[in-house]
């Protein structure tokens, strides 16, 4: 199989795709580092990209691409975590196009779907008819159909429903020629020549060869198309990972969905006591049986005592029933502790806390990278326990350390192992502790892959469990489908290393020189770069609860606006090299030598896919590890336009507070100015500002002055506990100051003098978000200097994002001088002072619902804990929603991002805004949430402070 690695090949093999597609062809460094990774240790670039409009387009594509020697990679949510989503020629992206739900039949409880549909698309659509798709992988709201076919997986209800395979019907199926075929159970398509005849003469290998597992994912299934097992086509295709074939359209089987569930939690000593009860819950029926240990819990979450849990759901026709059902689980478990959970908002906060293990996992409890590569082997379930002592004795006598978790119902483990996979001597134990442990795992009677394939993690070690016979006829499988060997070669059938291809290999050996401190990385923006695993639950079609990752995703529905998306090309511009005047490599070389982006800090094309990043943070929080691509962007752009001309909105709004200062003492006839339409249209296109915005008014009288006013210039004992000081973050100062004066009575009424904590104090967000960061590091030494002997005293600070900034960027920035994160330390929000330093205050009966937002930046980094326990005591009903109001401080200002912040607004805060009823309180407390509501709803949100302030009554003269 030849590979067109040279440019004008190239070239011929995009215009030849583009003539006989219809849908996008992408051959440029963007699109190809975008795929050169999925969720595994593994990276190979492509050619290119091809998203077919439907069935034909990808009969197209694959003929072209045969026609040129080229190879080709079914894609679908790029979540395998075992390399084979990844390829060297043109990767099929079949999330784009081919996503629809063809039908949808009740009545035989089937459904008609295209291989990009999301899982939880279809299960979605099947609800309304109490019916959904068993499977359900931890990765439901971002992976594909095709790629759970691909896979064959399974998900936490395979005790109940079994795997994918088992709930498929038909597939139709486009061979890499571009012939397609229709596969079911009872005859073989003539067209696969020689088929009939491998089942006829190997008759005993395939009824004696393969392991009886719930979990046995490894290899072919053969033995599916076995006489007594109904020849069974499209069951054999499951599970093939995209080397036979694409799936272009799927029958699959729905199952009934509970009306009512509920979920017995049962505490263990340890993981291995855990697995050994998990079968002893079976004879019960429940519909899950999942286990995980304490390493993995880095939160409270409400689980009954013990070091490990086994999560037991089960379903009724009435809660009453599931209820009853978890009960006689709990009752008769030989477990440390147990309690069961009917309150679907609390079940849903465990399932969260499994789901995330996938990424969770990815760093040991001391921040150790740990990584996939034995993520699912499964043994009989009776087995478990037995086989996570010997694994255990096995990682210790590596001196390597992981935490299983998992299917234990099934026997299928998930682990994440810190594996040195930079050095040479750390890919060589890899390689032996690997290999020692397919022999466990063998030895155990159990399967290599439990459930996510074997990829190229895997399929080179498929002899010790199959024998070689059987993979010999997995080669001959492989061959009558696909003759060219054009589908995704080097994976399950002549599989290339495992130790080949890992996608450290390009990174640069010494950290690169940068500006934040990245303390949880060991000071490595390397190492912060590779957090990301490609789990994408950045991907999510709609945020979670009060999740707020990634709203450009959602928004504009591309993968280069998704969190995962630009750390791939952050991977792609560090293997290239970071040099300011441009970097090296860039080559694109498939067998891992150099990175697709060239240019270092200088890349366009990560500028532009970061060009979209609100920096709302919210992938600091909802991330399972923690990626954190506001800081990421800051520092790309710090870097990037080093000594160069930067766009006007850095020196207008990035800059926003020393204009502020300035302007100022003109408020009046500056906001006068602003109101003639003529004049208005120049200053915004002078600065950067979209059309669309209005221009905010300049507040006549600054906080601190009205604040200074109020109380006099009198000198205060700082030592007094009753002062409580409150930061004049820019917004409040300059623009917003009714929210201070309102904090200002709010804290009077709960016994606190107030002061300002200082005089032209600056966070320096402005300066952090527009990647000013020498500039931001100034400002925020100048801070600490005026602030002296306050430092350390408790500080209120109202706009979240400047409490943000304060508690993260400051001491990242200025990770030298220990007098940031003695200010971090101090910072809280106007509830949580209230909470620490007046707890017995109660605030004024509002009694009435609300409606709003929780701030981006206080949902990633602050948290809302004491505003929920604040608007509750206060009788402000209702929950505030998640994403991002899509403002993002000077984000939604700049033009070119009007369309994406107004698509985020619309999401979900301007929707729930509308629907309130009349006399909702709306609040927001952030400047940028408030403004957003003005500009795009017509709405006045308004402060928490402001609401309390005003349930106080009038404030006597």
């Amino acid at each position: 199989m030849a590979e067109r690695q040279n440019p004008t090949e190239r070239a011929e093999l995009a215009r030849a795709l583009c003539s006989a597609v219809r849908g996008e062809v992408e051959f440029g460094a963007t699109a190809r580092a975008l795929t050169t990774m999925d969720a595994s240790n593994y990276r190979r670039v492509p050619l290119g990209v091809v998203a077919p409009r439907d069935a034909d387009d990808v009969a197209a594509a694959l003929a072209v691409c045969r026609a040129h020697g080229v190879p080709v990679v079914p894609r679908g949510g790029g979540t395998s975590i075992a390399g084979q989503a990844t390829g060297t020629g043109v990767v099929l992206d079949l999330t784009r196009h081919l996503n629809g739900i063809l039908a949808l039949d009740p009545a035989s409880r089937t459904a008609v779907v295209q291989p990009g549909v999301i899982l939880d698309g279809l299960r979605t659509a099947a609800a309304p008819h109490g019916l959904t798709f068993g499977p359900d992988p931890s990765t439901h709201s971002r992976c594909t159909l095709g790629g759970m076919i691909g896979n064959n997986s399974c998900g936490a209800h395979s005790v109940a429903w079994g795997t994918t395979a088992d709930n498929v019907h038909a597939l139709t199926v486009t061979r890499y020629g571009g012939d397609t075929l229709r596969l079911g159970r009872g005859t073989v398509p003539d067209s696969l020549t020689g088929l009939p005849e491998l089942i006829r003469t190997h008759l005993a290998a395939l009824r004696t060869g393969f392991p009886e597992l719930p979990r046995r994912i490894s290899g072919y299934a053969l033995d599916a198309l076995l006489p007594e097992h109904g020849t069974d086509l499209a069951r054999a295709f499951c599970g093939s990972e995209g080397t036979l074939g694409v799936v272009t359209e799927a029958t699959v089987r729905l199952v009934e969905a509970p009306a009512a569930r509920a979920l017995a939690v049962l505490g263990y000593a340890d993981e291995a006591a855990a697995a050994e009860a998990a079968p002893g819950l079976l004879p019960y029926h429940p519909l899950t049986v999942e286990g995980m240990a304490a390493d993995l819990v880095r939160e409270p979450a409400g689980l009954p005592r013990g070091a490990a849990w086994l999560f037991a759901e089960t379903g009724g026709a009435t809660p009453a029933e599931a209820r009853a059902h978890a009960e006689r689980i709990l009752a008769a478990a030989d477990a440390l502790d147990g309690t069961v959970v009917t309150d679907p908002a609390g079940q849903r906060a465990l399932w969260r806390v499994r789901e995330d293990a996938a990424g969770t996992a990815t760093r040991m409890p001391d921040g150790t990278e740990a990584w996939p590569g034995w993520e699912d082997c499964a043994v009989p379930p009776a087995r478990l326990g037995p086989y996570l002592r010997d694994f255990r004795a096995l990682l210790a006598g590596h001196g390597l350390r992981g935490t299983p978790y998992g299917h234990f119902g099934d026997g299928c483990i998930h682990v994440r192992i810190d594996f040195d996979l930079l050095s040479p001597q750390g890919v060589a134990r890899f390689r032996r502790f690997s290999e020692e442990l397919a022999d466990l795992v063998v030895a155990h009677g159990g399967s290599l892959s439990g459930e996510h394939g074997d990829g190229q993690a895997r399929a080179e070690l498929l002899p010790r469990m199959y024998g070689d016979e059987l993979v010999a006829l997995f080669s001959r499988f492989k061959d009558i489908w696909d003759p060219d060997g054009g589908m995704n070669p080097g994976i399950l059938a002549r599989p290339a290393r495992l130790d080949e291809n890992l996608r450290f290999e390009v990174l640069p050996k010494r950290p690169v020189d940068v500006a934040f401190g990245y303390p949880h990385d060991g000071g490595d923006f390397s190492a912060a770069v590779r957090r990301c695993v490609g789990v994408a639950k950045c991907r999510t079609a709609e945020p979670t609860g009060t999740g707020v990752m990634c709203p450009s995703f959602r928004a504009t529905g591309e993968e280069a606006h998704s969190t995962r998306g630009r750390a791939r090309l952050l991977h792609e511009m560090l293997a290239g090299g970071t040099g300011d005047a441009g970097g090296g490599g860039g080559t694109g070389d498939p067998r891992g030598a150099g990175g697709v982006i060239a240019g270092g800090w200088r890349s366009t094309e990560v500028r532009d896919a970061l060009d979209l990043c609100l920096s709302c943070k919210g992938c600091r929080s909802d991330c399972p590890v923690g990626v954190d691509m506001a800081t990421y962007k800051a520092e790309f752009l710090h870097h990037h336009y080093r000594h160069r001309l930067r766009p006007a909105a850095h020196y207008t709004m990035g800059r926003l507070p020393m204009w502020l200062r300035l302007a100022s003492p003109f408020a009046a006839p500056l906001n006068a100015l602003a109101r003639v339409r003529p004049l208005a249209a120049l200053a915004k296109r002078l600065a950067g500002v979209a059309p669309e915005r209005g221009i905010p008014v300049l507040a006549r009288e600054t906080f601190t002055r009205w604040l200074d006013r109020r109380r006099g210039k009198g000198t205060f004992i700082f030592s007094n506990d009753e002062v409580a000081m409150v930061w004049p973050d820019t917004f409040t100062e300059h623009l917003s100051p009714g929210a201070g004066r309102a904090a200002v009575r709010v804290l009077e009424a709960a016994g606190r003098r107030t002061v300002p904590a200082g005089r032209g104090l600056c966070c320096g967000l402005t300066y952090v978000s527009t990647g000013q960061l020498d500039k931001a590091r100034k400002v925020m030494r100048r801070t600490l200097d005026r602030l002296g002997g306050t430092l350390g005293t408790p500080v209120v600070v109202l706009e979240p994002s400047c409490a943000a900034t304060l508690r993260t960027d400051l001491p990242e920035l200025l990770h030298d001088d220990p007098r940031a994160a003695e200010l971090a330390s101090s910072v809280r929000t106007l509830a949580q002072y209230l909470e620490e330093y007046a707890p017995g205050w109660q605030p004024p009966r509002l009694d009435r619902p609300a409606v709003g937002q929780t701030h981006c930046h206080q949902h990633a980094v602050l948290g809302d804990a004491a505003e929920r326990r604040l608007r509750e005591r206060a009788g402000l009903t209702g929950e505030l929603g998640g994403g991002c109001c899509g403002l993002a401080g000077n984000f939604g200002f700049e033009r070119g991002h009007w369309e994406v912040s107004a698509a985020c607004a619309e999401e979900s805060l301007l929707p729930s805004v509308r629907a309130a009823e009349p006399g909702t309180e709306v609040l927001a407390d952030g400047f940028s949430c408030r403004t957003q509501l003005e500009q795009l709803g017509g709405v006045r949100a308004r402060h928490l402070a402001e609401v309390l302030a005003e349930g106080l009554g009038e404030e006597a003269e």
